[in-house]
């Protein structure tokens, strides 16, 4: 996570803030300035330019009424793990003089922890709970900027675009749900500027850890509940038979070896390697899924459109399921890769230009699995063996003159475009 860091070892605070200051009033000016702002920030003072917002930071803070917060925190999966968070926080906050914030999905801060003296500070930026926190609120801001750009993000003090955010750092990192790949939220560590230590990436990476693990765990537990629930059941099928939950994590294998199948639904078929294509069976908090062992090999065809369709095949039927563009563009460009696969850094290069954004591959992947089953293997990221995938151009003859790659914004799927 070291690479989106704000300072460099050694740097004095007092003097870069000073250069940052002097850079942010220049070119928010329109003025030239010697120094430049780096990628990550010129691109969110670029963002919040266009939506008009007030450099000064007069721009009015969005702030829900206590009933909504209330609902908001109940209806989010960091409630189990926040007692957690803030355990990891704590110990260091009143010496460190540091602010632990998180938020939900739509960047609204539902839960608070420091000192008085700080979260006192908070309060006069409307830096507290039920604030929306935003860049298209509050400016550029390490919560909003992650949100924006699906990637942990460190900023200090002028690379805020509010004047009155300057005396802060803050380091943002998404949280996402290791079952779903959905994101939860952003976990954020802030302080005075001039308190910023380089450890704090370190804490919140840990923060993050932890609350990931800790969801796992509780998703390990329910698992196991089912297990003993279908245990009699279980204990008369014959043959190969999967035992999934309503994410499609298997619980139990029997006769078959899969860690995760596409999401089951009501009446529609699925393919499993070895298996072949199965109707689930519903069961009180799971699925049951059984077949004969007639295919050992997944064909899979990719259709290539404006709207990407994944079609599987199995030996008398076939089902489809759409997928996102990003979706597409992952199992397109492992589909290149062939054998040798992608690591996660790889992915995240060919997907957004660079190495900071494993959390979203990793994220985006997760997802995918729900959408067409465990056909992707870590470590590094590749199609499974067992998996024959082809593409549908449709009415193009050769993917370099698909719209799709035409029009993607992934630079490893433009090259697809330039060298096939």
């Amino acid at each position: 996570m070291t690479t989106f860091s704000a300072i460099a070892p050694g740097t004095d605070l007092s003097r870069y803030a000073r250069e940052l200051t002097r850079m942010h009033d220049a070119v928010i000016g329109g003025a030239r300035s010697p120094m430049r702002p780096r990628p990550l920030v010129s691109r969110s003072w670029q963002r919040v330019l266009d939506a008009g917002l007030d450099p000064t930071g007069t721009n009015e803070r969005s702030r829900l009424p206590v009933a909504e917060i209330e609902r908001r925190r109940r209806a989010s999966a960091l409630s189990a793990v926040i007692g957690d968070l803030e355990q990891v926080i704590t110990p260091v906050a009143d010496a460190s003089h540091l602010l632990l914030v998180v938020t939900d999905a739509d960047g609204v801060i539902l839960w608070r922890s420091g000192s008085a003296p700080i979260r006192s500070r908070a309060d006069a930026l409307g830096f507290q709970e039920g604030t929306v926190w935003t860049e298209s609120t509050v400016g550029t801001n390490a919560i909003g900027t992650a949100l924006a750009e699906a990637a942990p993000v460190q900023l200090f003090s002028g690379e805020h675009f509010e004047t009155t955010q300057h005396p802060w750092y803050c380091t943002a990192a998404p949280i996402h749900d290791p079952i779903r790949g959905d994101l939860l939220g952003i976990v954020d560590v802030s302080g005075p500027a001039l308190t910023l230590h380089p450890a704090i990436i370190a804490l919140v990476d840990t923060a993050v850890r932890l609350a990931e693990a800790q969801l796992w765990r509780r998703h390990e537990v329910r698992l196991e509940r089912l297990r003993t629930e279908a245990a009699p059941l279980l204990s008369s099928t014959r043959g190969p038979v999967l035992l999934v939950d309503e994410d499609g994590w298997v619980a139990h294998a029997s006769g078959i070896a899969a860690e995760r199948v596409a999401v089951p639904r009501h009446a529609r078929p699925l393919t499993v390697p070895g298996m072949g294509l199965c109707v689930p069976e519903r069961l009180s908090h799971g699925w049951l899924i059984r077949g004969a062992a007639s295919s050992s090999r997944m064909r899979m065809v990719l259709h290539v459109s404006s709207s990407p369709t994944v079609e599987v095949f199995g030996d008398d039927d076939s089902w489809h399921s759409i997928v996102t563009a990003r979706q597409a563009e992952i199992l397109l460009l492992l589909h290149e890769r062939g054998p040798d696969g992608m690591t996660v850094a790889a992915l995240s290069r060919a997907l957004y230009g660079d190495d900071d954004h494993a959390v979203s591959v990793r994220a985006e992947v997760s997802r995918l699995r729900r959408a067409i089953g465990d056909v992707i293997e870590s470590k590094p990221y590749r199609l499974a063996p067992t998996v024959d995938l082809s593409l549908d151009l449709g009415a193009d003859e050769r993917l370099a003159d698909s719209e799709f790659v035409r029009r993607s914004g992934a630079p490893g799927v433009r090259a697809l475009g330039v060298y096939r």
